[in-house]
């Protein structure tokens, strides 16, 4: 009898084609939810970036496929997986990602509403995933001439975007915390393109020159309002999505000391505050502070 890991497995390479059938491609993944692979540079010296042309498996995303032959193939080299990754980016579908996370006391589809009423979109009926912490996938399809980033509460609090070099858990994968399952009645449905205006703000904005130092403060004082207002449970959340929106507007190291003593009134400590900061400069291609 076969074992319950070797079980998951199985199952998750079933999915995984099944997928595939569909123009998904994709990638084995462990009960982490990271890729069941590991580097084959891992022990490199000074390892140089290599995304698969050294031709062994390990490069996560880019090792993803639709061919069934390659799929077995990774399935085999990673016997321990027990759910599979679906590429973003990618043709025929360039997938994007919706996750609506529930985490920290965030109502991510309520923001999503909300930004749908603000800038004019509907949420179209698509593939929706569920997550075992009750959280949703919303699968959407995006121009072929456009890479739209991935990004954490760029959006909005708790919602994350999946884009190009980016994956999502396909359902039937197990997990630690549980099995991802798609929600009924959308198993059937095609990825639905998405809405113009919503991809506008999934794009990110345009350089702009540092502002002067004078005006700084003026401009952010929004974001330090938006985390002075945070409760407990949202304090790490919106101090990271404030910190992100100034890095993207050019004020992130300029608007770090108030961000930071914000932080410190809402209970955070300085450490904490300081490397909250850091990972958003990090997300946006920014220099840590």
């Amino acid at each position: 009898m076969a074992t319950p890991d070797r079980q998951a497995t199985t199952m998750a390479l079933a999915y995984a084609l099944s997928a595939a059938e569909r123009g998904l491609a994709v990638i084995p993944l462990s009960r982490t939810k990271l890729p069941a692979l590991r580097s084959p540079h891992r022990d490199a010296p000074s390892p140089t970036p290599c995304h698969g042309e050294c031709g062994r498996f390990g490069h996560g995303v880019y090792d993803a496929s639709t061919d069934p032959h390659r799929i077995r193939a990774l399935f085999a080299a990673a016997p321990r997986a027990t759910g599979y990754g679906i590429a973003c980016g990618l043709p025929p579908h360039h997938l994007i990602g919706v996750d609506l996370d529930t985490k920290s006391g965030t109502d991510a589809s309520a923001a999503l509403r909300e930004l749908a009423l603000r800038h004019l979109f509907t949420i179209p009926e698509t593939v929706v995933v569920l997550t075992p912490s009750g959280g949703r996938h919303l699968w959407l399809t995006g121009p072929p001439d456009v890479a739209v980033p991935n990004s954490a509460g760029r959006l909005a609090p708790g919602i994350d975007i999946r884009g190009a070099g980016g994956y999502l858990v396909g359902p039937g994968s197990r997990t630690e915390h549980g099995v991802y399952s798609t929600a009924p009645g959308t198993g059937h449905l095609t990825p639905a393109p998405c809405p113009p205006a919503l991809l506008r703000l999934l794009l990110p904005p345009p350089r702009t020159r540092p502002a002067p130092a004078s005006s700084t403060l003026h401009r952010g004082q929004g974001l330090v309002q938006f985390v002075l207002a945070a409760h407990e449970g949202q304090r790490n959340t919106r101090l990271f999505w404030a910190a992100c929106r100034a890095y993207e507007n050019g004020i992130g190291p300029e608007l770090t000391p108030a961000l930071v003593e914000a932080a410190l009134r809402t209970g955070l400590t300085e450490r904490e505050a300081r490397s909250t900061i850091t990972s958003a400069a990090r997300m946006t291609g920014q220099r840590p502070p």
